[in-house]
């Protein structure tokens, strides 16, 4: 399936508000949606003018088609200083949330919970020099806050993006929104300060392999002229599958790195909230 934009209004499939909404539950309205895939899209919705958030956090999405709907934790993927809020997903069979999420159209509600949440986030890192971005996947979604977000500039001098996607089309989101930057009023500026390295496993590609082999081999660094990774100037932040996590993790921890947390900032922090 190739890209393609879905600008048509809702029609009469669109899903009717049939349960009260809760308090701390915001109902909003779909103005965007585009399939990159048959198993990945985005979607924007509107902001509600008291919602506020840090670049990198995630919420809870669900949908108004039950009494009590079932919510599943989002990267929030665009800027704090977005008006629309932005969400990267893949489409799972028979998932329980992605099996319908993946129908909506503009002008369909989209539930969120009030409150935003996550450990991807600048102030859970100590200072340093390079900010490494792991992902794999959708996982990239909280990574696209952050390298549109121009405090991650400001706080460090270089910024690596890397994501591991099986096939070359499942890059097609960041490769499209790392291009945009150069014209985007706030970070074009920045835009020199970025790396992006996108990474194939099947299906080959100019990058191909996994981050944690490609660091260990040393052919990352010997590609990209950085200088390996150390815990006195680089700080990384992972996202994606537990068994991502936990390889990225014991990486980072043979680099001499330390996990912090948003109460104790340190060297690196990962999401646990997909994979639980």
């Amino acid at each position: 399936m190739s890209a393609s934009a879905i600008n048509v209004q809702s029609d009469v499939r669109n899903i009717a508000l049939n349960f009260p909404i809760p308090e701390d539950v915001f109902a909003l309205t779909v103005q965007e949606v585009y399939h990159y895939t048959d198993n990945l899209f985005k979607f924007r919705l509107n902001r509600p003018e008291s919602f506020r958030f840090r670049s990198g956090e995630f919420v809870m999405i669900g949908l108004p088609n039950a009494e009590k709907p079932i919510y599943r934790a989002y990267s929030i993927a665009s800027p704090y200083w977005d008006e629309q809020l932005e969400f990267f997903s893949i489409k799972v069979p028979g998932g329980a949330l992605t099996e319908h999420l993946q129908k909506i159209k503009i002008g369909d509600t989209v539930l969120m919970r009030k409150k935003s949440t996550g450990t991807l986030v600048l102030d859970a890192l100590i200072p340093g020099k390079r900010l490494y971005l792991f992902s794999t996947g959708t996982g990239v979604a909280p990574f696209a806050s952050l390298i549109r977000d121009p405090e991650t500039y400001e706080k460090f001098s270089q910024v690596v993006l890397i994501q591991t996607t099986r096939e070359c089309n499942e890059l097609i989101y960041a490769k499209d929104l790392v291009a945009s930057l150069q014209h985007d009023p706030l970070v074009g500026e920045y835009v020199k300060q970025l790396k992006f390295y996108p990474m194939t496993t099947r299906e080959p590609s100019e990058y191909t392999g996994r981050i944690t082999a490609v660091m260990e081999s040393g052919a990352f660094f010997e590609r990209t002229g950085l200088p390996k990774i150390n815990p006195t100037e680089d700080r990384v932040m992972i996202c994606g599958s537990m068994a991502m996590l936990k390889d990225c993790a014991r990486l980072c921890e043979t680099f001499g790195l330390v996990e912090g947390a948003n109460n104790a900032p340190a060297t690196y922090v990962l999401e646990r909230a997909f994979v639980g």
